[in-house]
């Protein structure tokens, strides 16, 4: 990427915390197995893991394992996950004071992480809205500068987040998660509205299926796992190799490296070492099961 490309991308205002909105999941993660079981068969997993899920969660997560304040604003689970999940948020340090509760009469939000080689699939359990948007009167004391959206699928269902971030002069960036039911004219002005977007590769594909151009965003960064990430631009172009590493589990990786990118990028550091940022990150979290595993014990100060 070239220097005038990466002088362009930098953000502009205070370097602060972030506010991170996205759907909350009670991730169940299995390890010691290799993708799903055939039809009719059976596998059994040596190890499970329950923590909380979701873009926004484990980004935020993260930032703060960084060493920068985050605010989380998601559902919060009802029923027999509520203490565990709410247990391990509380350790993870991000702020739930924008928080809500869910109605006790919606399923629960559930992931089956199924772990395959160094990728993993998903079965997953929506139910009931993904967050409450807070008031601007509730945001505007707190010291932030940026809004992460953990999923295109929340930013369909609230799409006026994109107006209260800019209201509240906020950086605003946008993971893509994956949902196929979604079409272009849901997504395409949403992507336009972000200075950041931070899709997989295969997320990206998905996208140009739907002839979404790749440089939707005023600067769109491909996370591409080992094989690192590459960044566009209206002005250029830019790559930053991975580092090859044994893989516990994928889970998390992405918002991981969203959460090293962003770190950076709000402190106005050059894309390419955001990106290198980021690599290191997700390098981390593919290290242990569950997308915020590599933050206990030695691994929380990164």
């Amino acid at each position: 990427m070239s220097a005038q490309a990466g002088s362009q991308l930098r953000p502009v205002g205070r370097s602060g915390g972030v506010l991170c909105i996205g759907r909350l999941y009670c991730d169940l993660v299995f390890g010691g197995i290799d993708g799903a079981p055939a039809a009719g068969t059976e596998s059994f997993a040596t190890q499970l893991r329950l923590s909380p899920g979701g873009g926004a969660c484990i980004t935020s997560a993260w930032l703060e394992a960084l060493g920068r304040r985050a605010w989380l604003c998601s559902t919060l689970p009802s029923g027999p996950f509520t203490d565990a999940i709410t247990g391990e948020l509380a350790l993870s340090g991000p702020d739930l004071s924008l928080c809500s509760m869910a109605d006790p009469t919606d399923d629960p939000q559930v992931t089956v992480v199924l772990p395959h080689g160094a990728d993993r699939s998903f079965v997953t359990r929506r139910a009931g809205p993904a967050a409450t948007l807070p008031e601007a009167l509730e945001i505007e004391p707190l010291p932030l500068s940026h809004l992460h959206i953990g999923e295109l699928a929340t930013l369909v269902e609230m799409p006026e987040i994109l107006s209260l971030a800019r209201d509240l002069g906020l950086t605003i960036s946008l993971d893509c998660g994956w949902d196929d039911s979604l079409s272009r004219d849901d997504v395409l002005p949403l992507i336009q509205g972000v200075d950041v977007f931070l899709p997989n590769r295969t997320e990206q594909a998905w996208l140009g299926s739907l002839d979404i151009p790749l440089r939707t965003a005023p600067l769109t960064v491909v996370k591409m796992g080992a094989d690192g990430a590459k960044a566009y631009c209206p002005s250029g172009e830019g790559y930053v190799a991975g580092e090859p590493a044994d893989v516990v589990d994928a889970t998390g990786a992405g918002d991981a490296f969203n959460a090293g990118f962003l770190h950076s990028w709000i402190d106005g550091i050059a894309v390419p070492d955001c990106i290198a940022r980021g690599n290191y990150c997700g390098r981390q979290a593919i290290g242990a099961l569950g997308g915020t595993g590599a933050l206990r014990g030695e691994m929380r100060d990164i």
